[in-house]
């Protein structure tokens, strides 16, 4: 099943479900309590939200070997992990403000993301693909120089900007994608490609990240998990490749769709 939320005209939203050729169908439920029910209402947005809303977005960095070393990074011993304010979140077709205080840095991360249905507390790698509800495209957008130098060391500051964490288009559900480390993902800027690679390439998989977040620690139901992004990074080329307005940057993932966004001034 796709599932999309969306507003509509009136200023409602909705669950709907995607179906054949696109039509958006209006759903009852709750995805986290596996109640959907479809209906034969069809459903035309004005605004696409991001699928679920997050509980919490842990993204993980350098989990492809190709992206770490045109990073000039070793490759991790452990997964590296940092989070995203929950105001990042973003919406298929919904813009990318570029902040005020950013300079020519902004930077695409074309990555799959993963959506916990049930708390996840000290899962094994063999039982952790069974808490999954469901697998969307992100991009995670990157405020370079504030990653670098003014994010106090961390990057949560330079990654955590509104609007810099798209989600979309759909969730697919995990009973389609039942082994998420087969899937093509590409990223195009203006319509050129600038990643490609595929979800078997990542260092640690969808299950090993999982069993390594919930060691002592509850991850709760709705919470989303970037699990990397692969090499072609516009930070890393000479010269760089960084985004502007009037740009617009898609993250295309196998089974699961395209997810687009303009990028605009803040």
């Amino acid at each position: 099943m796709k599932l999309a939320h969306i507003q509509l005209a009136d200023g409602s939203t909705s669950l709907a479900v995607q179906g054949e050729e696109g039509r958006l169908f209006r759903a009852l439920g709750d995805p986290l309590a596996g109640n959907v029910a479809c209906t034969d209402e069809v459903l035309r947005p004005v605004r696409w939200l991001p699928p679920v809303a997050p509980r919490l977005i842990m993204c993980i960095g350098r989990n492809y070997a190709e992206h770490a070393a045109e990073s000039g990074a070793p490759l991790p011993e452990y997964p590296v992990l940092f989070m995203k304010n929950l105001s990042a979140a973003n919406g298929h077709e919904q813009p990318i403000r570029i902040p005020k205080v950013c300079s020519d840095e902004i930077d695409y991360e074309g990555e799959l993301a993963v959506v916990l249905k049930h708390a996840a507390r000290d899962v094994s790698p063999e039982a952790a693909l069974e808490y999954v509800l469901g697998y969307m495209a992100a991009n995670d957008v990157s405020a370079r120089i504030w990653q670098s130098e003014k994010g106090g060391s961390q990057w949560n500051r330079g990654k955590g900007f509104d609007t810099f964490a798209p989600l979309g288009p759909v969730l697919v559900t995990a009973d389609e994608i039942p082994d998420p480390q087969t899937l093509n993902i590409r990223t195009m800027l203006n319509g050129r490609e600038v990643q490609h690679s595929n979800t078997r390439h990542m260092i640690f998989d969808v299950a090993t990240l999982i069993s390594f977040l919930s060691q002592d620690t509850t991850l709760l139901p709705g919470t989303v998990i970037l699990t990397g992004t692969p090499e072609g990074v516009g930070w890393a080329r000479d010269p760089k490749l960084t985004m502007h307005p009037g740009d617009t940057v898609s993250v295309e993932i196998e089974k699961i769709g395209c997810l687009s966004n303009p990028v605009v001034a803040g």
